[in-house]
């Protein structure tokens, strides 16, 4: 797996998978994989493009549940090719969304794939439909667990503060 800094990787063509991956929990895990397998089928680069440390963490101070050498462990595990890691703070924060449009053009995304809540740019401007505007974007909707409830890493978080370690980890699927 090749790690990069943000706005260095050129390709001719990708599939791009975007998030935070805090915890790189089951449903960044289904999102992943089926990113990678579309770019197996069409024999093109897969990369995930990542945030260090995740938005949620840079504004609302919550618990990073991955620290990055650990990320990107379990991101090699999940074949992931290439890793674009983008250092959040508040000079990144402050990027409109026309910016992060013509950082992900130089990866010639065949496709990207995100969560259904996805925001970026200054004052989360940018969103999916904006998003969808100039790029073949894939939704994957939220994974939920067998009780029905949706696997997020605030969930997670939660679970870990209130000592139920054993649903946490069984929803980041990780050991």
């Amino acid at each position: 797996m090749k790690i990069h800094t943000f706005d260095t990787l050129q390709l001719s063509a990708s599939i791009v998978a975007i998030g935070g991956f805090d915890g790189v929990h089951k449903g960044h895990q289904k999102l992943i994989n089926s990113a990678r397998r579309h770019a197996e089928n069409l024999q093109i680069p897969f990369v995930v493009y990542t945030f260090d440390p995740p938005p949620r963490v840079f504004f609302q101070e919550v618990r990073l549940l991955t620290p990055l050498p650990e990320k990107l462990n379990r991101l090699r595990c999940l074949g992931v090719q290439h890793v674009v890691i983008a250092p959040f703070d508040t000079l990144y924060a402050s990027r409109k969304a026309g910016d992060f449009h013509d950082e992900l053009q130089k990866l010639n995304p065949l496709g990207i794939w995100v969560g259904n809540d996805f925001k970026y740019g200054v004052k989360r401007k940018g969103n999916v439909d904006l998003l969808k505007e100039e790029f073949a974007v894939h939704i994957l909707e939220p994974v939920r667990c067998a009780s029905g409830e949706i696997i997020s890493s605030s969930r997670i978080r939660k679970l870990f503060e209130d000592k139920v370690q054993s649903e946490a980890k069984q929803l980041l699927g990780w050991d």
